[in-house]
């Protein structure tokens, strides 16, 4: 099912950040918001998933979906191991054999045992995006996923993000044209259509 923007506003004080914003993101697939830093694409994926209200206007097509995310912060618990944070929300199926599988696919075969303290900023982003694809989801929101990630890096993540859809819906937030240019997918650029 599409995930449809029915003309959202959402102002914080005087700032109005989004303004009459109307987009459809097809179901099934891939969609970017591309922007400059401060548009609203933030401000989007959190009226998405609910965890801000709207001025007004209406999104249809995400409430009582399953959501999985990656925020621009990590959100991991620093103390526990990495396989721990996995697991802690992950779907019922999952099991420690494919947390290892998952970390390995993303270039981490050697952390699940290390607490996410000792890990590098690039690893911790790694473990976030771990986090999300091993929930139980129908719609996944990616905030920046690639944030601190270089080279032949981005290139494995994103394609390990892409594999692990299969046939669900994912709004993927970026001001990045190239990582645009690597998903090739429908992209709703709100610097040019905010009010």
């Amino acid at each position: 099912m599409d995930v449809i923007l029915r003309e959202v506003c959402k102002s914080f004080g005087a700032r109005r950040v989004l303004d009459r914003l109307s987009w459809s993101f097809p179901g099934g697939q891939i969609s970017c918001v591309q922007g400059p830093s401060g548009c609203g694409k933030t401000t989007l994926l959190r009226l998405i998933a609910g965890l801000e209200s709207l001025d007004s206007g209406e999104i249809l097509g995400s409430r009582d979906k399953k959501i999985s995310a990656v925020f621009q912060e990590n959100r991991l618990l620093e103390n526990l191991t990495v396989e721990k944070n996995l697991l802690l929300t992950a779907r019922p199926s999952f099991t420690r054999t494919d947390a290892r599988a998952l970390l390995d696919g993303l270039g981490l075969s050697d952390t699940a045992q290390r607490r996410v303290h000792e890990l590098s900023g690039g690893m911790r982003r790694r473990v976030a995006v771990a986090r999300a694809l091993a929930a139980d989801y129908e719609l996944l929101l990616l905030d920046e996923p690639l944030t601190g990630l270089d080279g032949e890096l981005r290139l494995r993540v994103l394609r390990r993000i892409q594999a692990d859809l299969n046939g669900r819906t994912a709004i993927w937030i970026t001001h990045d044209a190239d990582t645009t240019n690597l998903l090739g997918t429908p992209v709703l650029r709100i610097d040019l259509l905010r009010g």
